[in-house]
């Protein structure tokens, strides 16, 4: 019998690294200089001989591509599947990524790298001035085509618990219910799957490439990066509700206007201000600095992050919202 030789794995390491700076809520890409201007994380290969983990190995290759050296750090997931990084019939090494998230206070950076705002690359994510216009102008509509097509969802049914349209009315808070702010991945691999999403175009081939990406479907990213990007945004979207990882992007002193503002970029909702200045008070997250600063209106209190709340209760975070966003058409 002739020899069956298993095709060769190398593990990617890549990066999302997040800060927050002009209201919004920033990643940071890395060039590679191959001619391909299409933007990603930084990211490289695990090198099992100068890497003793992962996290190490990690780190090296942010420092090395973007003279970061990174504090708050945290594994997401494992992304493998076959065409998101190499064509079908490629002989080369077969990509596992492992995706992590990390937190930045934004600093001075050098040229081949960048801050990004991140709703560049989901523009469907940001409610904080209401519903985005793509969902009922671009991504709706289509989705329903999409979910007309009978024999595929057919197709479908073995491997999937929901159709097509349970699964729309999942994500995007459709037929009673609720937009979940936490379902970025969903949203996207749910747009992958539709052929919506750039990246699909492109893994299924180049002949099935459009001319170029459409900017109100979000700009595309290299290999599974916008992927690792979705789940990296869900998760501390998350995270913000009981932890308070918030304050890793936050300086040593701030208003709590600007804790707001902070909270709403990631979340993509807009908070109440009485109501989120009650929910910070009794989190008993922050504490008076006793100094002032000046605004564009009268001077406002400073404050700082409590770091004892950590001994004080298991899951110290900003409960904001709940699911409750209003999805319907």
């Amino acid at each position: 019998m002739p020899k069956v030789t298993s095709p060769a794995i190398e593990i990617g390491l890549a990066a999302a690294i997040v800060a927050f700076t002009g209201h919004q809520p920033h990643i940071l890409t890395a060039q590679v200089h191959d001619g391909d201007t299409t933007p990603g994380l930084p990211y490289g290969p695990f090198d099992p001989l100068t890497h003793r983990t992962f996290e190490i190995g990690l780190r090296s290759w942010v420092a090395d591509q973007t003279a970061l050296s990174l504090g708050y750090v945290e594994q997401l997931y494992t992304f493998g599947d076959r065409g998101r990084q190499a064509e079908v019939r490629d002989t080369g090494p077969h990509v596992v990524s492992v995706g992590y998230l990390a937190l930045t206070r934004a600093p001075s950076l050098p040229e081949q790298v960048a801050f990004q705002p991140w709703y560049g690359f989901f523009p469907w994510e940001d409610w904080r001035a209401g519903r985005p216009a793509v969902l009922d102008s671009t991504i709706l509509p289509q989705l329903d085509d999409w979910a007309q097509d009978k024999a595929a969802e057919r197709a479908e049914q073995e491997r999937r618990a929901l159709s097509r349209q349970q699964r729309i009315a999942s994500c995007f808070g459709l037929g009673g219910v609720p937009w979940d702010e936490e379902k970025t991945l969903e949203r996207y691999e749910l747009l992958y799957d539709a052929g919506l999403a750039y990246e699909a175009l492109r893994d299924r081939r180049p002949d099935a490439l459009p001319r170029s990406p459409s900017p109100l479907l979000g700009r595309p990213m290299r290999f599974d990066h916008r992927r690792i990007l979705a789940t990296a945004i869900g998760r501390l979207r998350a995270k913000l509700k009981y932890r308070p990882v918030v304050f890793e992007l936050m300086p040593d002193a701030f208003t709590l206007t600007a804790l707001q503002n902070t909270v709403e970029a990631i979340s993509g909702r807009h908070l109440h201000k009485q109501n989120f200045r009650r929910l910070v008070e009794s989190a008993a997250l922050v504490e008076p600095t006793g100094t002032m600063t000046r605004t564009a209106g009268r001077p406002a209190a400073l404050f700082r992050y409590r770091r004892e709340v950590i001994a004080e209760r298991p899951a110290p975070g900003l409960r904001v919202g709940g699911r409750s966003l209003g999805g319907e058409r």
